[in-house]
């Protein structure tokens, strides 16, 4: 962790010099955790290329963004390849994952605090439209994309 400062609830700030510091967080943290204040990505676009088909990688993919939005960061999450399916009513609640958050619900915290966006092109491959998509969904394609992942402040990360 380069570039940052360690802050111990219960002890003084330790700093590095760094864009990224470790410091007291707007809301007071239990004993025994360290907070990670980062004053670099506000924002995280995340890519999800799996669905199904590669179950660990797609439920991370949408664990991270939920966590994030639950967390007040700025999330897009864009659905690619066979994660596209997702984007279809009642396609999430069928995918099944031992010891995982339920998709659905991972999907309904990300539509309420951030972006969910269908590939242009993954969409026009499976035939799925906008009047098909559940509320909140839409469909842009890589043009929008690069724009978001290489805007200020922001992280981008590929599942």
């Amino acid at each position: 962790m380069s570039g940052g400062s360690l802050r111990h609830k219960a002890g003084p700030q330790l700093t590095r010099p760094g864009p990224g510091s470790f410091r007291q967080a707007p809301r007071p943290a239990r004993p025994g955790i360290w907070l990670y204040h980062s004053d670099m990505a506000k924002k995280l676009v995340i890519k999800v290329t799996a669905g199904a088909d590669a179950p660990e990688r797609c439920s991370q993919a949408f664990t991270v963004a939920a966590v994030a939005v639950a967390s007040g960061v700025d999330v897009s999450v864009w659905l690619t390849g066979e994660s596209a399916w997702f984007a279809l009513p009642g396609r999430a609640a069928e995918f099944e994952l031992p010891h995982a958050a339920p998709l659905p619900d991972l999907i309904d915290s990300i539509l309420a605090g951030g972006r969910l966006t269908l590939c242009t092109q993954c969409a026009a491959r499976r035939d799925i439209t906008e009047e098909d998509v559940l509320k909140g969904v839409r469909i842009a394609g890589a043009q929008v994309f690069v724009q978001e992942s290489l805007a200020d402040d922001t992280q981008a990360l590929v599942y």
